[in-house]
């Protein structure tokens, strides 16, 4: 790294520090700090959106992926399928009721349709797992930079850390929207340089072809002729288009991460706008990301001195060093830095998101409820930093310590697993609150509960069923446990839920005019479908 690159690094990390100084001025209230006042617009909410899940991971794994892990290649791209679909659900039954209910935190919501112990479950749910892979997400980054960077994790892991805590503490949500807007420039700008460079490196789109004729399953897009229920294939068509469906609308409409973005919109037609936009925009950027994965996996196997340099790591199968250590190597002075900076912005974007959250989540539901019923409003603002202050620090901690630790090299795919072990009966507490009446808080403990030790037994006696399939299974089983449990027993108050399910709202009398949307969404998909077949069959031919 020489002084240009390294100069370009702290610019920016002064930049964010700055830009969070000014856009903290004249914050009075928790929705000043935690929703933007309720008004930040709709294409810097979807942006911001896209880049928190455009994480420093994914710009890392998923060109490894296509590039390097068996099995991996273009398939890559069936798991961004069900994700339109996904959007157009929560546009209609999830996001828009949860703005019109103004909330900070969505687990708010279950207090008010359930009890208080169904809150708490959820909110404890998030904010442990939460915590956890955001630490470990912000290790396996330090990791893999450390090694280019030339510092040890521990001070990769104090730079990611330290900047973002600052700029989110000072600025909250807006100063992480609109570092989003601004890490998602420099990622977009990143990607398309490495894959330039990887392409020209691998001798141009005849070298490229020459690597797929050579790893023939790279160029297979779309498996339809699997379904990962016992025939130990996770990645397929089928396990990607339902399971992740499921994955996508608990993530995006459920995960305090994400809601809390959309609860910044001014009104439910500016939610629906940033929702659209992901359903549209974010294959691109997927795309992007594979495409940077064939073109480096393309100059791997065609430049001797890349091999060279990337055998220790390919012995050990540590794929994720592959963009690193091409940029290291093979950019030139800036752009490495430019490069670089995308990857620390990623990370950024991931951990600021995720303090926010987890502070909203601990104030509303935790400290203002059990803590402090009645804080003082002069106070309240000033707790809230420090709460993102405190939570800050923990997970950095968090990720400090696993750099003091060996054999971790597994845990953040252990840690996706985990989180689909929860998604599925998460998205159904919302669901069985949102679209039944009769569901009351026993049968939804209980769904909760079944659905959680369903997907455990999944992972423990059904290894052969993939683990994206769980997302479905767990919902599944929620839904249907918790609704007869709630039949079998007391009754539900039904004036209870007066106001709290989607029906006693004019809500869906509204999307008539969304119609043309949501079916111009669903064309896109279809299209994504065949343009993935397409894909297949093409390079099939030539290779």
């Amino acid at each position: 790294m020489s002084l240009l690159d390294w100069s370009l690094l702290v610019l920016y990390s002064i930049g964010l520090i700055a830009m969070s100084i000014y856009l903290g001025k004249g914050q009075e209230s928790q929705e000043d700090y935690y929703v933007g006042g309720r008004s930040l617009p709709w294409w810097a909410v979807g942006i911001s959106t896209m880049a928190t899940q455009m994480s420093a991971i994914s710009f890392i794994s998923i060109p490894a992926f296509v590039a390097l892990k068996p099995g991996g290649g273009l398939k890559y791209l069936q798991w961004e399928f069900p994700v339109p679909l996904a959007m157009v659900f929560i546009m209609i039954f999830l996001l828009p009721f949860f703005r019109k209910l103004e909330l900070i935190s969505v687990y708010e919501y279950l207090e008010k349709r359930f009890n208080s112990a169904v809150r708490a479950l959820l909110s404890i749910v998030f904010m442990i797992s939460r915590t956890a892979a955001t630490g470990v997400a912000v290790f396996a980054v330090a990791v893999v930079l450390s090694v280019v960077l030339k510092l040890d994790p521990f001070y990769t892991v104090l730079i990611i850390g330290i900047v973002t805590v600052i700029y989110d503490t000072i600025g909250g949500m807006k100063a992480v929207v609109y570092s989003d807007v601004i890490q998602m420039l420099i990622l977009v700008l990143g990607l398309g340089t490495a894959v330039v460079y990887g392409i020209k490196m691998a001798g141009g789109w005849g070298g490229v072809l020459e690597f797929l004729r050579a790893h023939p399953d790279r160029a297979l897009a779309v498996d339809f002729s699997h379904w990962g229920l016992g025939d130990g294939n996770e990645y397929n068509f089928w396990a990607a288009m339902i399971g992740l469906f499921f994955l996508a609308a608990s993530y995006y409409g459920c995960d305090q991460t994400q809601t809390q973005r959309e609860l910044s919109a001014p009104d439910i037609k500016e939610v629906k706008l940033s929702l659209a936009f992901n359903a549209f925009a974010r294959i691109i950027v997927v795309s992007a990301y594979i495409l940077m994965g064939i073109a480096l996996g393309s100059a791997l196997f065609n430049h001797p001195h890349f091999q060279e340099v990337m055998s220790p790591y390919l012995e050990a199968k540590k794929y994720d060093y592959l963009v690193p250590v091409f940029v290291y190597h093979y950019m030139p002075i800036g752009i490495k830095g430019l490069i670089f900076a995308a990857i620390l912005a990623a990370a950024m974007s991931s951990l600021d998101s995720a303090i926010n959250s987890l502070s909203a989540v601990f104030m509303r539901d935790f400290y203002e409820k059990y803590i402090n019923p009645n804080p003082k409003s002069e106070q309240i603002l000033k707790i809230s930093k420090i709460s993102t202050a405190t939570i800050g620090a923990i997970t950095v901690a968090i990720a400090l310590m696993l750099t003091k630790m060996k054999g971790l090299r597994t845990v953040v795919e252990l840690i996706n697993q985990i989180g689909s072990v929860f998604y599925g009966p998460i998205l159904a507490t919302f669901l069985m609150g949102v679209l039944t009446r009769k569901t009351n808080p026993i049968g939804m403990i209980i769904g909760i509960i079944s659905g959680v030790l369903f997907n455990l037994g999944l992972w423990l006696f059904a290894p052969g069923v993939s683990w994206l399939w769980w997302n479905f299974f767990g919902c599944a089983v929620t839904c249907i446990v918790s609704y007869l449990v709630s039949l079998a027993t007391k009754p539900y108050d039904e004036e209870r839920t007066k106001g709290l399910v989607l029906w006693d709202t004019n809500l869906l009398a509204e999307e008539k005019k969304w119609i043309p949307v949501y079916i111009l969404i669903g064309i896109y998909t279809l299209g994504m479908i065949l343009i993935g077949v397409a894909i297949s069959k093409t390079l099939a031919g030539m290779l």
